[in-house]
């Protein structure tokens, strides 16, 4: 039997191991980084083997994107108050938002491997980043179809403003953001700029 057919009948990793190397994954990738982040720390954290590892996932990037994927980053349900500010309040706000450390934390530890990994900036822009702006794209359309925003707005520019805005203020400048930045952003830059003209 050749080495990848035999790979191939050993048993797929699923379940609670999954979760288990998952978490090991975020944890080495918290503490060290992308660029530094190896299978080996990862199988070593995760207490399985390099070969485990390599069952499921191809590629470091594979293994990375996975895993930032399936944090809790969005809510179970999308608001739908009716109302776009206090929609995007709750969406912004809390456990997965832009308030939430470990959120922020983690997008800090990939952002350079997002230029300078192709592989990886694919993946994590498919499977990571796509989820969350169609969140946020959600919230704007059901606004737009409710009539708080000109009709004349572009989506694919004030989608991304908000998480944009913030994420500068903690990157460049170091700031950590709390509700109090979220709703400024929102009730000075946001709403200003989507609501229809009087």
């Amino acid at each position: 039997m050749t080495p990848e057919a035999a790979a191939a009948a050993r048993p797929r990793v699923e379940g609670d191991r999954e979760q288990e190397i998952l978490d090991a994954a975020l944890e080495v990738l918290a503490e060290h980084g992308y660029d530094r982040l190896t299978m080996d720390a990862v199988a070593q954290r995760a207490k399985a083997s390099k070969a485990t590892l390599y069952r499921r996932w191809n590629s470091k990037a594979k293994l990375v994107v996975e895993s930032l994927a399936r944090m809790k980053t969005t809510p179970e349900e999308l608001p739908d108050t009716g109302d776009l500010r206090t929609d995007l309040m709750t969406a912004f706000c809390g456990m997965g938002g832009l308030t939430d450390h470990d959120t922020t934390s983690t997008f800090g530890a990939v952002i350079t491997a997002v230029t300078t990994d192709p592989e990886f900036a694919a993946e994590f822009r498919t499977q990571v980043v796509g989820p969350k702006s169609q969140v946020s794209r959600t919230l704007f359309e059901r606004a737009r179809d409710r009539g708080e925003l000109r009709a004349d707005i572009d989506l694919d520019i004030i989608v991304p403003a908000l998480s944009g805005i913030v994420l500068h203020r903690v990157f460049v400048l170091g700031e950590r953001p709390d509700a109090a930045l979220i709703e400024r952003a929102i009730d000075q830059i946001i709403l200003p700029a989507v609501r229809p003209q009087v």
